[in-house]
């Protein structure tokens, strides 16, 4: 029980320095276990010592409702695990699993870690063609998916072990055997903390998807920083809006809050709907409310304050939140949304947590256990640069590397420091504020421009919903910037409109920053959510006397 002595005390010191963010910073280290599974010798643990604590809270949209406890989720993945390794799965294999936010999803989740096998989670809305890559690439031996998933395996993964959750289909093996199983698992062996545990193929915004090694404690020890960040605590109610397979969804619909022994609450929807989701806030008592971008952005439309809310805490991750939605939130409930900040390679490595000043539209300050630095190109150190983290010594929640690809390890690990492609500025407080990709950020008359910063004002606009800033082509200035946007309901687009969105920014920002032109059109999206400014900018990388595009108009025109 050493190892979950040593968990525990890294966690309940972060208990205790909860908004105390200088003595968590100073105090903690991540716990130093060459053996360690999370499943076995820390969930179970607390299983045996708080069995009635609700783990896990699935509402439909119809009302009904499944509760499990932490000692049912226990004793379930113990039968899962069982069930699993009779059909031959073993430590090492890897598992794609493909479910919605059903009970044996975490189920799984637990029954694999416990087996040591290694899981690769995935979105239910990839295509054949994408499932076939993760199979050939991920060398999958398992595949665990729905009645409506197993479909899009048809010719492909024979060579697999093949688990329909529901429905029976020929050639799969019903999910419903795992019943039968016996209700206590013994594992064949220690789990090495440099034991692969999960393989994630990372969505993409450029080049084909990356596989992203995570260790039996990268993620579930690692996110011991994530926890810190929302503020969960014991017996706690946390909602995070998140689809299965991402992993945002492992960060916190699994292992933060069940790090806090907190109960993880999903509301399921078909289809996102703001007034149902504030009513299933306010009906449930969700404590804590972790949320991307897009979900704040619809929930500022409605009228907040006639949803009397018990939330303590409100957060938002997976892309900046711009200052214009925290305000908002803030004079309806009173409560601020804090930032955090961390990639799929990582855990939450920057963010406002609580008891910190938040500024908003900052990131924050770096989590306890990581070391962060701003670098140059050169890298040097720098007021702006590239969000980096030191290696010496390497952090936990740091990923093991790209699966299958040792010469992008060498280069992004063989260092003093990982460098995300994140780039953003310190202040005098140390907070950093996000500027954009690497990629991203580009240049106006030699003048560095921010795509973020001006998307960021244009959405304080009462017409616009969302917007993107890419670099256009000028004869003059070599590049301006450019507004993609989204209209809210009720607004029109038109050279009027334009005028007012262009005038409206000129009124904030330094005149090197003006955005010159404007086009009302759709963004394009990676499957999770993100904006491919990269397509944008080649829509752009045309010549600059190319004919206009419906609804595209320029400043000179205006």
């Amino acid at each position: 029980m050493a190892s979950t002595d040593a968990f525990l005390a890294a966690r309940d010191l972060l208990f205790d320095a909860r908004t105390d963010y200088e003595r968590a910073c100073r105090e903690f280290a991540w716990p130093d276990m060459p053996e360690f599974n999370w499943a076995l010798d820390y969930f179970d643990v607390q299983a045996a010592r708080a069995p009635e604590r609700l783990a896990l809270w699935l509402v439909q949209e119809d009302g009904s409702e499944q509760r499990v406890t932490y000692a049912q989720m226990r004793e379930r993945s113990d039968r899962v695990a069982n069930f699993l390794r009779g059909l031959g799965v073993a430590r090492g294999d890897r598992l794609l699993v493909m479910l919605p936010n059903v009970a044996p999803l975490w189920e799984v989740t637990l029954a694999a870690i416990k087996l040591g096998a290694v899981l690769c989670p995935t979105t239910t809305l990839l295509s054949a063609a994408d499932l076939a890559d993760r199979i050939d690439r991920g060398r999958i031996r398992c595949v665990i998916t729905d009645a409506d998933g197993t479909a899009k395996f048809d010719g492909l993964a024979q060579q697999c072990i093949r688990v329909a959750v529901s429905g029976r289909r020929e050639g799969w093996t019903p999910y419903a055997q795992a019943d039968a199983s016996p209700a206590a698992f013994t594992a064949d062996g220690p789990t090495r903390r440099e034991d692969p545990l999960l393989l994630y193929f990372t969505s993409g915004t450029t080049a084909k998807p990356k596989m992203v090694l995570h260790t039996q404690q990268s993620y579930p020890v690692g996110h011991l920083s994530t926890m810190y960040w929302i503020g969960l605590k014991p017996g706690g109610v946390h909602w995070n809006i998140s689809s299965a397979g991402w992993a945002k969804h492992a960060w916190s619909c699994v292992f933060a809050p069940w790090n806090a022994g907190a109960t993880v609450f999903v509301f399921n929807q078909a289809r996102f709907d703001a007034r149902r989701t504030l009513d299933a806030l306010v009906r449930h008592k969700v404590t804590t409310l972790c949320a991307p971008p897009t979900v704040w952005r619809a929930l500022i439309l409605e009228d907040l304050k006639a949803w009397p809310v018990t939330l303590e805490e409100a957060l938002s991750a997976g892309e900046p939140l711009n200052p214009e939605v925290i305000e908002r939130v803030r004079h309806a409930w009173g409560l601020t949304i804090r930032d955090g900040y961390g990639q799929t390679e990582t855990t939450c490595i920057v963010a406002n947590s609580p008891g910190q000043p938040v500024k908003a539209g900052s990131m924050g300050r770096p989590m306890p256990g990581y070391r962060v630095a701003l670098l140059d190109p050169e890298g040097r150190d720098a007021e702006t640069g590239e969000v980096a983290l030191a290696l010496q010594p390497r952090p936990l929640g740091l990923m093991a590397g790209y699966a299958g690809d040792e010469a992008r390890n060498r280069e992004v690990l063989g260092g003093s420091h990982y460098r995300t492609s994140d780039v953003a500025s310190r202040d005098q407080d140390g907070y950093l504020w996000y500027i954009g990709r690497a990629d991203d950020v580009f240049k106006s008359s030699d003048y560095r421009i921010s795509p973020f910063e001006l998307e960021s004002v244009l959405i304080e606009h009462e017409a616009v919903a969302e917007a993107a800033v890419v670099p256009s082509p000028d004869a003059r200035r070599l590049a301006v910037p450019k507004a993609f946007v989204i209209l809210r309901p009720g607004f029109k687009a038109g050279p009027e409109l334009a005028r007012s969105i262009l005038a409206f920014v000129a009124q904030r920002v330094a005149p090197y920053q003006k955005i010159r032109r404007i086009e009302f059109a759709d963004l394009p999206k990676t499957i999770s959510g993100k904006i491919r400014r990269v397509e944008l900018r080649a829509l752009e990388g045309t010549p600059a006397e190319r004919p206009r595009r419906a609804d595209e108009y320029r400043e000179e025109d205006l």
